[in-house]
Formats: C-alpha cells, structure tokens, sequence
C-alpha cells in the first residue's frame, strides 16, 4: 500500500510505504494522540477500542478528526477470545463482531484484528478455528469489511504465526488474512522462514515492536516493555528479511505497550516512532523499504561548548575556568559572546539578552545552551538529520559571519555541525576579534573527553533513538549507580570512533544529585570532562590556582591498594590528588572532579590509558558521596 506522502521529503529519500502506529503506543487521550501522530508525519492509525470507549464523542467524530488530520484509519483492535469457542459463546461472538462491524462502518475503517483465544474454553481443534473465522470473514465481506487474524505469544492453543496462518489457509477465504506481529514472533523465537512463503495478498497487515532482552513472563514483558525498534535487542533485521522475501507491500505499523511511553510527552514519543520506522525500513540496505540514507558523517570531537550567562555568573565562571587553565582569546564581531581555549578545548560564553541563549536560559538557568560537533561533511551529516525528522535551527546571523548549521537537541538545545576546515580556525577568525593565541600558562588540558547530560527517567529510550538514528551514535552498556539519596542510572551513547562521548543519567529519586538539576533546572550537561595526557600534572597545575577539587575519603584509597595492588608512590600520588582510578582488560583511567560551579555543573580531568573506554563507573557511587558531604 504507497504511502500518501505529505510534504516534501528530503533529497535522495523516497517515502514509498504507509508508516502507522497504533494509538494504544501513546500517552495522553485519543483526541490528543491523534494530533500527536499527525504532527509527527504518520500516514495511517490504529484505532485501539480503549481509547475510543473512554474517547467523550461518537465513532463518527473520530473518523472526522482523522480526516481533518490526514490520518487514514487503517485497523480496529483488538476483537478478542474468538476461534473455537462452544456454544452458547460461539454465537455470542458472532452477535458481538457483527457490532464491531457497525461501529467500525461509523468509525470509517475496513480492517479488523482478531487475535487468537487466551480463554481456557476454546478448543485446540484448528479445524473449528479456521470454520469460525471463515463464517466471520464472510459477515465482514458483506459489509466490505476483511479480518486479519494474529498469533498472541501466549494464547492457548496458538500462539505461533505459522498456526495463525493454517488456520486461515484452511478457512481460504479471500476477506480473511494473516497478521504478523514482530514482537510476537521474535519474542518466542520462532522461525522465520515460513514468512517469506506466504502469498503476500494473505499478509493483511504488519504491527513492528522491538523489546529489551528479559527473562521474564512473555505476557509482562509484551505489556509493559515493548519499545520501538532500535531501542531493543530483538534481531527486527531477520524478520524484516524474512518479510521482504514474502513481498508484502502494506503498511507497517507500531504497536507499543510501554510503561515509559504511557508516563512519556505525547509529541516527542509520536516522532521517536516515526524515527523508528525509518530507521526499521533502512534496516536491509537494499531491502524493498530503503531509502537512500547517508552514513553518519566522520566525526573529530566536540569542537566547542557553549555556556549560557548572565552578567551576574560572568566573573564567577570566567575565574573558574581561568583556574582551569582557559585563556580568554576572543570577543564576538557583534554579540556580547566571548571565547575561552585551551588545548583543542573552545568555550563560548554567551551573555546575549536577545537570543537564543537567552530564551534556553530562561528555562534553564546558567546552563550548557549548545554543542558542537566536528565533521567532515557537513551537508551528509544535514541529509541524514532531516531525513529522521529532526528541527534544524538557524539563529542571526551578523554581516560577514559565519552561518553554522545546527539540530535541537531534545531538552532544546542546540548541536551545531562544524566542518573540518571552518573548525580549524576560520570560524573563530572570521566571527570574533581574537586576541593572543599563543599557547601559554595552561594546565594540559587537550579536549573534551565527554558530556554528560541528565534527563527525565521516561526519555531515555528517545534520548538513544535521537543520537543513533540523527547522528549514527550507538548506546554503551547500561550502569547503574547508588547515590546517597537513591539509584541512578547511567547509558552513554558514543560516535563510532569514539570521538564524542556522551554519558545519559536518569533518576527517579528526587533527592539524587541528578534528580535535584532536573527538578531544579529541567535537566541537561551537569557534567563536563576534559581530556589531559597527564593527569598528575594537570592537577598540581590547577591546585597551584587554587581551584578546589572534590575531595575523596582515605578510605577510598586503602580499598584501592586492597583491590588492584598498586604501587605505593602511585596511591599516594592519587591519594595527595583526589584522583580516582579505574581498569579492566583494555586499559586503565584516572579521573579527579571540580567542585560543583554554583550549584548547576562540575568538571572533571581525566587520563586514559590503553584502550580503556568506560568512564570510571565503578567510582561513581564515591563521587556521588564527596559531591553529597560537600554541599551540606
């Protein structure tokens, strides 16, 4: 079924096929979801019957919002506990689906989903099954009405699709067909082969979920952790292979049960799933869904961050930083903005009152308003942004400056997208008066190693969704941390060269270190950690300007010995330091932290060596203690 493309798509990219989603996927109520999934760029919807039973108006009304939407309603569902029941229930079920049929003649759809029996009555008997659901689709053809019939992973007697399929091949009637679900089908692990041999004009429709790896009840795992795809460990490549080879050409459609979604903005969780379905239909590279995507760019490191101020926070901050071993090398052509480097390291300080950076201000207080990230095709890394439906941004631009590209990030601040040549100098010389350059009185800090931002619990799957498929960045291994007030948990995603690094912290506990900044200033970088060749050095260095560093208890260090043997002079070296120390098989680290810059962020300085790659998590839970002891 070709999709009804709305708007233009970007360059290169052919929209072909009707993405949907079912409304059951959302938060919010039905009027509300629907605009949400308009908004987002959706085709079709499912209708799910709780939210049209709780929805304050007739069928009729809601097929007019989605046509006034441009949403087309492509299924009614679910028509529960049908096949093989004995009678009196049999005839009830008939009486019953012939009301679905009027409701759904109102309601302006032509699809019914049926799935198969839970109930300890039914019958095993295939044949009985395939008989009832014949006579079914027989009242629905009368009515211009087909049925697809699904598989549950646990119905009684079928809960393989390739049941579900025989029995509609026996019940061979044209207004009856199979619906495959991938959750319900990857989640038991079933072969995949029999897709591709199934007539496609019997693959009536196609709901996509993807899931975390759980060892738990498949019918809990189903209700309360499906996700979308690309943010599970369901192998949807497989069954998007399988299902190319069947042919089948109809929409594909998200069926969400999530617990997070249900707590999660209706608006941002509508466009993570279209992302996903892109992503989902790019999964084959020269699949029947693909489109002509471009890889993520070559990154080379976070190129600037840039601070939102007032006048008040400017000398606090800039003798901060100046501690930190940061020069002051440029003032703005036009704008109350100043830059600060040292090393690779540029900091942009920005006091506009009519920007931006001031509105993100607002909102966020003192704050980390911006990013940006160094690439090496700017108009590749802009193509595969707006193809997964990112907001570009574009700020003034004075006469004679620089215009340089950027994406909103999800709390709403920006990335821009800086090219290798304009990143070696010519962006800074052409937008600011810059004064001596020469490298002097620093502390041997060389980049930024890595952000951290912090997040509400609910976002953390659209958080990984937004850097994999916008940006191509993979998500790390999940941590999580005991701060003294309650647990935390922490995911980095990362560049695939590991060139920018950027750990995501969520917290229910209002009292942790990150619930406080999120309820306090709405989230966003808490942390910022830069990059030294030599970490002792830099911390005698940052010592001799008096910046305090968090301190460590003693005891931290006696563990250490205990635990990895070291060498006496190198403990007492991290002990005399507040340097805290981490390996495994790769590598080893050694990070020390700033004291928190009022109230909102803290710096860390970090070595690695080897091929360590990790950020210390083990040592988290002691920083969380020194940063809790310290702000009594």
């Amino acid at each position: 079924m070709p999709r009804s493309t709305k708007g233009t798509a970007p360059t290169g990219y052919q929209e072909v096929w009707m993405r949907a989603i079912a409304t059951v996927s959302l938060s919010g109520d039905l009027r509300t979801k629907l605009e949400a999934i308009a908004r987002a760029g959706f085709d079709g919807v499912e209708i799910f019957e709780n939210d049209l039973l709780s929805f304050d108006g007739a069928p009729a009304d809601v097929r007019n919002l989605c046509e006034s939407l441009g949403l087309k309603i492509l299924a009614f569902q679910p028509f529960r506990d049908f096949e093989a029941m004995p009678e009196p229930q049999r005839s009830r079920n008939m009486q019953r689906a012939e009301r679905k049929f009027d409701l759904m003649e109102q309601l302006g759809t032509d699809f019914l989903l049926v799935c198969s029996n839970v109930s300890p009555q039914a019958s095993d008997d295939l044949d009985q099954a395939a008989a009832d659901l014949r006579e079914l689709a027989e009242r629905a053809a009368k009515r211009g009405i087909r049925i697809g019939f699904e598989a549950l992973a646990w119905g009684r007697h079928i809960s393989d699709y390739r049941d579900a399929w025989e029995v509609v091949r026996r019940a061979d009637h044209p207004s009856l067909g199979v619906v495959l679900d991938s959750f319900h089908i990857l989640s038991r692990g079933h072969d995949l082969s029999t897709i591709g041999k199934i007539p496609k004009d019997k693959i009536f429709f196609v709901q996509v979920a993807d899931a975390p790896l759980l060892n738990m009840d498949i019918l809990q795992w189903s209700r309360h952790f499906r996700c979308f795809p690309g943010q599970g460990r369901l192998p949807l490549k497989y069954f998007m292979a399988a299902l190319a080879k069947s042919g089948y050409d109809g929409p594909l459609s998200l069926e969400i049960f999530s617990d997070a979604f249900r707590a999660a903005p209706t608006e941002a969780t509508a466009l993570d799933g279209l992302r996903s379905l892109i992503l989902l239909e790019n999964l084959l590279p020269n699949g029947p869904w693909a489109g002509s995507i471009p890889p993520a760019p070559r990154y080379n490191g976070i190129h600037f961050i840039e601070f939102s101020l007032d006048e008040d926070s400017a000398a606090p901050l800039g003798e901060f930083i100046g501690a930190l071993g940061f020069r002051h090398v440029g003032r703005h052509r036009s704008k109350n903005v100043e830059l600060w480097k040292q090393g690779d390291i540029h900091l942009v300080l920005n006091f506009e009152t009519d920007s931006f950076a001031h509105t993100f201000r607002l909102l966020h207080g003192i704050s980390v308003c911006a990013v940006g990230f160094r690439v090496d095709d700017v108009d590749k890394a802009l193509t595969r942004a707006k193809t997964f439906k990112a907001q570009l941004f574009r700020g003034l631009v004075g006469e004679g400056e620089m215009e340089i590209p950027a994406v909103r990030g999800i709390e709403g601040s920006l990335i821009y997208l800086v090219d290798d040549e304009a990143a070696e100098d010519r962006q800074w010389r052409t937008d600011f008066e810059l004064f001596d350059q020469a490298s002097r009185d620093e502390a041997g800090l060389t980049r930024v190693d890595h952000l951290s931002y912090v997040l509400p619990a609910t976002q953390m799957l659209g958080w990984q969704l937004f850097y994999h498929t916008v940006f191509g960045f993979e998500a790390e291994a999940e941590h999580e941390i005991v701060d003294p007030h309650g647990l935390m948990i922490s995911q980095a995603v990362t560049s695939p060269d590991s060139s920018i690094r950027l750990p995501l912290t969520i917290s229910q506990a209002r009292d942790t270190l990150p619930g406080r900044f999120l309820s306090e200033y709405q989230g966003g970088v808490q942390q910022i950690a830069f990059a030294s060749h030599d970490i002792f050095a830099s911390v005698d260095a940052l010592q001799a300007r008096g910046l305090p560093l968090l301190k460590i208890p003693g005891n931290y260090y006696d563990d250490l010995e205990a635990r990895y043997g070291l060498d006496e002079e190198l403990l007492e070296a991290m002990r005399s330091r507040n340097i805290l120390y981490d390996r495994n098989d790769e590598g080893e680290f050694f990070h020390a932290y700033t004291e928190t810059f009022s109230g909102r962020f803290f710096f860390e300085i970090v070595e690695r060596r080897g091929g360590y790659h990790q950020f210390g998590a083990a040592n988290a839970g002691i920083r969380l203690a020194a940063q809790a002891a310290h702000s009594r």
